[in-house]
């Protein structure tokens, strides 16, 4: 759904992270700078103010300003309920995190912390914290902040709302002095250097009083020790942030960034080519093929770390035991399941709808992080077969009536719906190719497409949707969503969950998975849990979209990608891409930022950048790269 992460962004889904819908629609440009009430609202959508009309260009005062062209709304600016991709990438910009990834292999550095040490029997974890951080308006960061943020995250549920699968193993959290974090664990855990939870000040933070209202959108600039401090939003319209100057890599080199809305993609493509946005991204191949060969313009097209698929609803339910929702009861049928899926072309959908721009989609972990993909073997596989589509739903008694349309065992035809996002192309052209496949086998398809699919998603009132997260170098995140655990308290509250999936199996190899240091054991037990994925069939991953960029080379002058090879630059694992970001006029030497070792793509090259992060290379404590997005 999109949020899709970190994305859901695309951690894409509903109120994805990722994400929801962060989406790996590719003309979707995902990352609002809006801001909404709570994590469950829909987007409102308000006209573009004048002042903004050139955001892009260089203000009258000569400051140099760097616009991000985004279509995802914002769900919260609060680090505690944000869930989409548009969001948690605006958090890692405001925000320090235990620790960081390399730019150039998404391998563990230093962050807020700079060292880590477990004990003997990796149920208690020492985090140095350093101490040339300082919070936005001056007051030291130290291991108290964390250890609050962490200890509100176990003790209010509604401070776990978008991050609580971190903290849900963890005994206890002090801070014995300024330097030091201790977190106790009720037993191992392996993600203890990837706890992407954005680290909050006390001070500030301590006069909240209900997490599950409050939305840190009321009082700017908003206090935070990132490389950005955010000064600014307006709803849909935009999201603003100024360099923290005090930032201990490093201040960013341009004087400010915003995120500008745009609920179109060919807006936002216009306002790239007359150079009023510094940056799209989430082309489509259209859009990419006219920017190609654009003046002052570079594409970047590389592979993603975004799946794109088709969820079912496998019958919305609550922890209570209560169902809710209006999910078509056919689709609990593992056979009807199987059969849609059967009836659902991939390749097609690679070749026709992302014009090449994708790789097929298998398993849940897309292929760019090669540890933990999996792909299902030949006798395993749901390749593209209608005759045998037809046939599973003939022997388990979905036939075809006197009208040629296929009724259930109570007589009621199979008519289904599946949520679309109606700013999103991809969703609209594939709905139009599911109609077309599934409507020779008998089968009903109404393409809903809404501006917010958050709400009636939310409710379980949906039969399938277009789903899609990013994924980050560690996969703790995305397979947690689709735990027992993360289905709502009551059908009135909101869960982690990203669709219902409640599936012991998958739960007791998640538990196992959570638990084992072991990279190699532990990839093998990521491969059983997308294996059970794939077989329980409510997860359907039709591709794997490249992230499509673009941006102007007359505003930025060079920029880190991530990985080093072949990266993307919107919606990375850290903050790299704008904190490196160097303007195109002038040396950019004001600020006083270094760059990262990541790549930088140039005016026409790739280049690797140097820089202060290579002093940190020496620092990492482990080999694998844990986070979510």
């Amino acid at each position: 759904m999109v949020h899709k992460a970190p994305s859901r962004s695309v951690r894409q889904r509903p109120r994805y992270r990722l994400v929801l819908a962060a989406c790996a629609a590719a003309s979707a440009l995902l990352m609002s700078g809006a801001m909404v009430p709570p994590a469950h609202a829909g987007a409102h959508e308000r006209a573009l103010s004048p002042a903004l009309a050139a955001a892009g260009e260089e203000a009258k005062d000569g400051k140099q300003v760097l616009t991000v062209a985004v279509s995802q709304s914002v769900d919260s600016l609060s680090p505690f309920l944000a869930a989409r991709l548009v969001s948690t990438s605006i958090h890692r910009l405001a925000y320090e995190y235990l620790t960081n990834y390399d730019p150039r292999d998404g391998r563990t550095v230093p962050g807020f912390a700079t060292a880590w040490k477990p004990s003997d029997d990796k149920l208690t974890w020492t985090y140095t914290i350093r101490d040339d951080s300082k919070w936005s308006d001056g007051r030291q960061a130290t291991a108290e902040d964390a250890a609050w943020t962490f200890t509100k995250m176990m003790t209010d549920e509604n401070a776990a709302t978008a991050n609580g699968s971190f903290t849900a193993n963890f005994e206890k959290v002090t801070a014995p002095d300024p330097r030091t974090l201790v977190i106790e664990l009720k037993k191992p855990q392996a993600t203890m250097t990837a706890l992407d939870v954005p680290i909050v000040p006390k001070h500030i933070w301590e006069k909240v009083g209900d997490f599950s209202k409050f939305n840190n959108d009321k009082q700017f600039p908003i206090v935070g020790n990132g490389p950005f401090v955010i000064t600014d939003f307006k709803v849909d319209q935009y999201v603003k942030l100024r360099p923290n100057k005090d930032f201990w890599r490093g201040a960013p080199k341009f004087d400010e960034l915003v995120f500008k809305y745009y609920k179109d993609g060919d807006a936002a493509v216009a306002a790239l080519q007359k150079g009023e946005v510094s940056f799209v991204q989430a082309l489509t191949p259209a859009q990419a093929a006219a920017l190609k060969n654009a003046e002052n313009i570079k594409v970047n097209d590389a592979p993603g770390r975004r799946f794109f698929a088709l969820a079912t609803n496998p019958g919305a339910r609550a922890k209570d035991g209560s169902s809710f929702g209006s999910g078509h009861k056919a689709l609990l049928d593992p056979v009807v399941r199987k059969a849609l899926f059967h009836a659902t072309d991939r390749r097609t959908i690679v070749d026709k709808v992302f014009q090449g721009h994708a790789v097929e989609g298998e398993g849940y972990i897309p292929p760019r992080f090669t540890s933990y993909f999996w792909k299902p073997d030949a006798d395993r596989k749901i390749g593209y077969d209608p005759a045998e589509a037809a046939r599973l739903l003939d022997g388990a008694g979905y036939r075809k009536n006197a009208t040629g349309k296929r009724v259930g065992k109570d007589g009621k035809a199979l008519d289904f719906r599946v949520l679309c996002h109606a700013t999103d192309p991809n969703d609209k052209a594939i709905g139009k190719y599911l109609q077309e496949w599934w409507g020779e086998l008998g089968i009903g398809l109404k393409v809903e497409c809404l501006d917010n699919v958050s709400d009636p998603w939310l409710k379980g009132d949906y039969d399938l949707a277009f789903d899609g997260w990013s994924v980050n170098p560690d996969p703790d995140f995305v397979l947690s969503i689709h735990t027992c655990a993360a289905l709502p308290a009551t059908p009135k509250d909101t869960g982690a969950t990203d669709n219902f999936i409640c599936d012991r199996q998958f739960d007791e190899l998640y538990a196992k998975q959570a638990a084992e240091y072991d990279p190699a054991q532990r990839a093998e037990l990521v491969k059983q849990m997308q294996a059970r994925l794939y077989d329980t069939g409510y997860m359907h991953v039709l591709a794997y979209p490249n992230a499509v960029e673009a941006y102007r080379t007359d505003q930025i002058k060079s920029i880190t990608t991530m990985p080093e090879a072949a990266g993307n630059i919107y919606g990375q694992d850290g903050y790299w891409s704008w904190w490196s970001a160097e303007p195109a006029a002038g040396d950019g030497s004001g600020s006083g930022g270094s760059s990262s070792t990541g790549a930088v793509i140039g005016v026409g090259a790739v280049v690797v950048l140097a820089a202060t992060l290579g002093l940190f290379v020496a620092m990492r404590r482990r080999s694998t790269a844990e986070d979510r997005e």
